[in-house]
């Protein structure tokens, strides 16, 4: 569906791929107006985005005035992204100021708002920036993590702007949500006009950015180690990748957000309360711990089955004289499973009134990876689970994703093919709403 974005760019050297994420928009057929602050122009000029947007490009509140354009731009916006976002954008717009034509629209918009970092790591974490991301949250603003890369010159680490593709299918979720919600609550208007309740529908449903407001949601990722010896342990392919995903998707949709984090490739996301472990066992634990009292209970981790049943001190020595060492297992507990049996056992529990399953399956000549999903999902008595086929070269430490999502309630499946970021949105969208339902 076409909208209108507002496209605001700051002065950063990351601007120059904001070009390639401008003509994204255009080719999805969107109107795009881009609005520059008068740094940005130093590094990439107004001629550039006049040619790629097919508008007029300004950034002074003093042009077009006979139209009120700094008010009517961000009124008439169905988003607003503003990339690369500097330390200083994010301190204007967290202050509320309005001194060019940007954070004059940021000011005015009631659509949809999201500012996606860009800076050196020393400003992405200086406690001021962090302030600053934080306040915006707070308000509903859709501030996205920085990727961690090579930064300007020989420094690296978070604060690279994430590529354009992946910008443009983040962002486009949002809109999308957006968009949706407004259809709907339309819909909920012209219904309720009818009705002798007198409820307005759109104002009982939760903002279309911000679905899970208020919600608590507690989520595992990661894998499991568990030690043979001071050196080796046995582990799994996860890369953590899934997990800090849907962490940021339900973070961005209002949740307050308890992390359970076993080994990961990648670092842990912003704005989460975060418990790291390193064994099933030690999960386990943490997982009942960060479970109590949440809305919401998403297994992603991948935890061991096994583990060995003895552990050496010292480290287990190759010897020719000596025959291979054999190792015994013991299987780990079903955390999963556990939850479930020990919230249904009790009427007055605090563990979630729903759980999300995570299956990486793989099919055999008898039976599908869904099938297997779906023979799970009644062993574990949860209300979702997402299935996934995973191997060598699928899911595990790659960026995209494949999933069917099971609710045992006999909802139709949810299959979904994308990156670990839009499948992440759409399990988020899929769990908001039926959190609804289990509220009606």
């Amino acid at each position: 569906m076409a909208a209108r974005i507002v496209l605001g760019v700051s002065g950063g050297i990351a601007a120059y791929k904001v070009a390639s994420l401008l003509r994204l928009y255009r080719e999805a057929g969107h109107e795009v107006d881009v609005i520059p602050t008068p740094n940005s122009l130093e590094f990439v000029g107004r001629a550039t985005w006049e040619a790629l947007s097919g508008r007029q490009v300004t950034e002074s509140v003093f042009q077009e005035i006979d139209s009120v354009r700094h008010v009517r731009l961000g009124q008439e916006a169905d988003l607003v992204v503003v990339a690369p976002a500097t330390a200083d954008i994010l301190a204007r717009a967290a202050t509320g100021q309005s001194n060019d034509l940007l954070t004059a629209t940021l000011l005015t918009a009631h659509c949809p708002v999201v500012f996606a970092p860009a800076m050196h790591t020393e400003m992405w974490l200086h406690p001021a920036t962090q302030a600053n991301v934080a306040t915006l949250r707070s308000r509903g603003v859709t501030v996205l993590d920085p990727a961690d890369g090579r930064l300007t010159g020989k420094d690296s680490g978070p604060g690279r702007l994430p590529e354009p593709a992946e910008l443009f299918e983040k962002t486009s979720a949002i809109l999308a949500a957006s968009l949706n919600q407004r259809a709907t609550a339309t819909h909920n208007q012209s219904g309720a006009a009818s009705s002798s309740s007198g409820i307005d529908g759109a104002e009982s449903s939760p903002d279309a950015a911000r679905p899970l407001e208020g919600r608590i949601v507690t989520i595992s990722a990661g894998g499991t180690r568990e030690p043979l010896d001071p050196v080796r342990f046995l582990g799994n392919r996860s890369s953590g990748r899934q997990g800090v995903a849907i962490a940021q998707a339900a973070r961005d949709a209002g949740a307050d957000v308890r992390f359970v984090a076993a080994h990961m490739d990648i670092p842990t996301p912003d704005g989460v309360i975060l418990t790291t472990a390193s064994t099933a066992l030690e999960l386990r634990d943490a997982v009942f711990e960060a479970a109590r009292g949440a809305d919401i209970l998403i297994m992603n981790a991948a935890v061991a089955d096994f583990r060995p049943s003895e552990y050496a001190d010292t480290k287990i020595k190759k010897k020719d004289d000596v025959a291979d060492p054999v190792i015994h297992l013991v299987r780990n507990p079903d955390i999963l499973a556990e939850v479930v049996a020990e919230r249904n056992a009790n009427d007055f529990s605090t563990l979630p009134p729903l759980i999300v399953g995570f299956a990486a399956e793989t099919g055999d000549a008898e039976t599908s990876v869904v099938e297997h999903g779906a023979a799970k999902l009644a062993r574990k008595g949860c209300e979702m689970l997402v299935v996934n086929q995973v191997g060598s070269s699928l899911v595990f430490g790659q960026d995209t994703n494949s999933v069917t999502i099971l609710s045992a309630d006999g909802t139709q499946p949810v299959e979904f093919s994308g990156t670990k970021t839009s499948v992440a949105q759409v399990l988020i969208e899929t769990i908001a709403a039926r959190v609804d339902s289990l509220d009606k």
